[in-house]
């Protein structure tokens, strides 16, 4: 298989043979003196961008006696091509996929719109507890899910930038209870200080805007190409080509030019606060 530019498949693909090969205890130097490699041919299979044989896969898979599940996995993803990449996860929760997980950890960069909710990344946990409950998951299942979600707001820190413009009806809309209301909107004032996050509300009296299509999020890579990840109820997709990524990054000039600024948008946050006490 030729060399090629790494892409959100190709990097999960990579993600999953470096869970593999750690699995044995093995270094990847070791591993590839074993299996005859040079380094550097596992070292670009493992950063996404190919270099190898689905045969060489397959072979690299069994000595790290990898299982079978696991293994197909792996070999579906190796043979995925192109720069939509859609997935089914099996608890129906698109949030709690790995590959988001992975995307949002190795991007320095997120700009997403929310149209309906608070952006799930600035959501508080008694916020995200009503949300899952509301989703079509098991009732067993809403703890592990819960504490999922709450894990991702980790990556909210200096050293990454992160922009959100949210509709004013997503603050209006009361999820939970008004003690939880309260809290998330309070939340929000706090995390809209931080100098690395802006919170920017696009309000009511704009009426038709760009972002009508729906939610999505652009993140932005130290070394990769631009990833729009959009999701359904039962199905996110994951776009890296450059046409997809330009038309999203125009919506998100177009909502930026009707968006209050972030000061003003702390003056909404606040006023709705102040109406529930």
């Amino acid at each position: 298989m030729p060399k090629r530019s790494s892409s959100v498949v190709g990097r999960e693909f990579g993600n999953g043979m470096r869970a593999a090969i750690d699995a044995t205890g093995m270094t990847q130097r070791e591993l590839a003196v074993k299996l005859g490699w040079q380094e550097a041919k596992l070292s670009d299979m493992l950063a996404g961008k190919g270099g190898v044989t689905e045969t060489e896969v397959r072979e690299l898979l069994a000595y790290c006696r990898t299982p079978l599940a696991e293994r197909e996995r792996l070999i579906e993803l190796f043979r995925e091509q192109g720069s939509v990449y859609l997935q089914v996860p099996d608890n129906g929760v698109p949030e709690q996929v790995q590959t988001l997980i992975n995307q949002e950890k190795e991007s320095d960069e997120t700009t997403g719109w929310s149209m309906n909710l608070v952006p799930g990344l600035l959501q508080i946990p008694e916020y995200i507890t009503v949300v899952t409950e509301a989703a079509p998951v098991e009732a067993e299942d809403v703890p592990a899910l819960v504490a999922a979600r709450v894990a991702r707001a980790e990556i909210l820190e200096p050293g990454r930038k992160f922009t959100f413009f949210v509709h004013e009806n997503a603050l209006l809309l009361q999820v939970g209870g008004e003690e939880v209301w309260r809290e998330q909107l309070a939340h929000l004032l706090r995390m809209s200080v931080r100098r690395y996050i802006s919170i920017r509300i696009i309000p009511r009296s704009v009426g038709m805007h760009a972002g009508t299509s729906g939610d999505f999020r652009v993140m932005k890579f130290p070394k990769y190409p631009p990833v729009v990840y959009i999701e359904s109820v039962r199905c996110c997709l994951f776009f890296d080509d450059k046409e997809t990524v330009d038309t999203y990054e125009t919506i998100l000039k177009d909502l930026a030019a009707v968006a209050l600024d972030e000061e003003q948008s702390r003056a909404v946050i606040n006023s709705i606060l102040e109406g529930l006490q």
